[in-house]
């Protein structure tokens, strides 16, 4: 499906070299951008990125600074009373379905995968509660695989702004964001815009006169 165009008309050629230079500046911006759940391992950032559905990172960090030290292997989250899971994790909101998703995660991880996290696209969207963002945040934090944009709400607004994406849909979104991005740099790039939509360009009022990216933006000062 083409992309959607934007006011602007931008011409392909146009587009791909502000990219490039996008890239550029918010790796200058923000050499040290990383996931902001804390993890140290694949199952624990499964664990973290379904808690965070609707939730703070930092809200899931002090849930999981416990969490983690009490289940420390799929079969763990998988034995234990429902309603146990639910108490340990009320505090990231959705906790049934939330803590649902995780049992019947796990206990797949465990019966189909002998208790290690799955490195597929297919297998981990194949898992309860894991869409194509979160399998996206394993595959490119976990695992180093390139396989996808993660598209939060921060990207989604991002891509609008910086007239990346004509598209609602976050699907949609990636695919046009992978189509401009390079394959290289889907996971960084996630992170990029993520850091920047905390840090500078919010949601209701963006800081445009501060902005390290406002010569590449089209909608700086516009907002």
């Amino acid at each position: 499906m083409p992309r959607k165009s934007s006011p602007q008309a931008e011409s392909a050629q146009a587009l791909a070299r502000r990219v490039k230079d996008l890239c550029a500046a918010l790796r200058a911006t923000y050499p040290n951008a990383h996931c902001e759940l804390n993890y140290s391992n694949p199952l624990e950032l499964l664990v973290a990125t379904i808690l965070s559905a609707q939730c703070t990172d930092v809200r899931v960090n002090q849930v999981t600074a416990s969490l983690f030290k009490k289940y420390r292997c799929a079969a763990d989250y998988a034995r234990v009373p429902q309603e146990e899971l639910e108490r340990d994790i009320q505090s990231t909101g959705f906790y049934r379905n939330k803590a649902r998703n995780i049992q019947a995660a796990c206990r797949a991880i465990v019966e189909r995968h002998g208790g290690q996290v799955p490195r597929t696209m297919e297998e981990l969207t194949a898992l309860a509660g894991v869409g194509r963002k979160t399998a996206n945040v394993v595959l490119g934090n976990a695992f180093a695989l390139n396989e996808g944009i993660v598209v939060d709400t921060h990207v989604c607004r991002l891509a609008a702004r910086l007239k990346l994406s004509g598209e609602k849909d976050p699907e949609k979104i990636e695919r046009d964001l992978m189509a401009l991005v390079p394959r290289e740099d889907w996971t960084l790039f996630s992170h990029w815009l993520i850091w920047h939509g905390r840090r500078r360009c919010s949601a209701r009022k963006p800081d445009c006169a501060g902005c390290e990216i406002r010569t590449l933006c089209p909608s700086a000062g516009q907002v």
